[in-house]
């Protein structure tokens, strides 16, 4: 292989694998990518076997060929340089050099066909999806997934299409246990058969349908194929293992006739939490909110540290009712708000809360409380 290709589109190519090589070093093979020049384009691969990505950019080719080199080394190396054209080619011993103007690199690689065998997909069964609800979706779910890994069917999204008043609406649901995160969007456009039950998308993948979204302006197409969901922008591809699993009825986690309801600021919420949140107990994080009528009092206390407590005006004309949260668990919910406004809807000092924007119904968090 002996190629030229532009700095920026080999950093372009390079920078979306970054997060997909194993770093582990369970299979050391994993931590390299696949390079291969063919028919006018270099294509980059890379794999961790659960989360797999393949892009392609337009290069100079004067001798086809592959090889497979340690993806962050390579990536270091080829940012630092200066901008331009970048000589790669292939030596004997599975070596890679990189020349550009008076630097020369050589680094140690593998031989191709050790690399593992990449994963294929043959429907054309895609749909188009606006990037930016798919990615506010993705924001208001992803924090609840699970990290217990005993609980493997928790450790991804909930991912389901609905047909409401004749309409194609799609759902993610997340939830560790101790918290859910459901959010509703409808989508335009035939959705064909992408979904035709729920799957649950892990973690990492969708973290890097995100960062997918990032790079490209491109139009996003999904797929789902047997256990794989694919998805495409541009000329990037990523392909993720789906986890298998029966995902649990989060329609018994979300509370029904909460008698409650309490209207507040996000902002004042949030910097009050995080504030008081200081002083809590560093493992459980509990704080205490504490409602009466026009008023919430946002408690914490850890004999090692000290105590704290600040009062918030809100909207709320029910009985006194003091209850305790995770606190780490309020703020992720309300960094995933857009808006100015939240309802808290609660029962007792034992039900689980919810919290919604005022204004979207069609998102909703639980939470469970802690023992005060």
């Amino acid at each position: 292989m002996k190629i030229k290709i532009d700095k920026k589109d080999l950093v372009s190519l390079l920078s979306k694998t970054q997060n997909i090589v194993e770093k582990r070093n369970t299979m050391p093979i994993l931590i390299n990518v696949l390079l291969q020049a063919v028919d006018g384009v270099l294509q980059v691969f890379a794999t961790d076997l659960e989360v797999s990505l393949t892009d392609q950019a337009p290069v100079t080719i004067e001798k086809e060929g592959r090889i497979a080199v340690n993806a962050k080394n390579l990536f270091d190396i080829i940012r630092e340089l200066g901008d331009g054209p970048i000589q790669l080619e292939a030596k004997s011993n599975n070596r890679l050099q990189i020349k550009q103007n008076k630097s020369v690199f050589n680094i140690v690689g593998i031989g191709p066909e050790e690399y593992p065998v990449f994963p294929t997909f043959k429907t054309n069964d895609f749909i188009e999806v606006n990037p930016d609800v798919l990615m506010d979706m993705i924001d208001r779910t992803i924090y609840s997934v699970s990290n217990d890994e005993t609980r493997y069917h928790l450790n991804g999204v909930y991912f389901e299409k609905n047909s409401v008043n004749g309409k194609t609406q799609f759902r993610m649901v997340a939830t560790d246990g101790h918290r859910l995160s459901l959010v509703d969007r409808f989508t335009s456009g035939e959705t064909a058969n992408i979904i035709t039950s729920g799957v649950i998308i892990p973690r990492k993948g969708l973290a890097e349908v995100k960062k997918i979204m990032d790079f490209s302006d491109k139009p996003l197409q999904m797929a789902v194929e047997g256990s794989q969901l694919i998805v495409k922008s541009g000329s990037t591809v990523l392909m993720v293992r789906l986890i298998e699993g029966k995902y649990p009825n989060y329609q018994q986690l979300i509370p029904k006739n909460l008698k409650k309801t309490a209207s507040i600021d996000r902002e004042s919420l949030l910097s009050s939490i995080r504030r008081v949140s200081l002083l809590s107990n560093q493992k459980s994080k509990g704080v205490t909110i504490a409602l009466s009528k026009g008023r919430m009092e946002i408690s914490s206390n850890n004999p090692e540290l000290g105590d704290a407590k600040e009062e918030i005006e809100v909207d709320y004309t029910g009985d006194d009712l003091k209850i305790g949260f995770n606190a780490k668990y309020i703020l992720d919910i309300l960094n995933s708000f857009q808006e100015d406004k939240l309802s808290l809807e609660l029962d007792t000092q034992l039900s689980p809360g919810l919290i919604r924007p005022q204004n979207d119904t069609n998102y909703t968090c639980v939470v469970m409380p802690m023992r005060i």
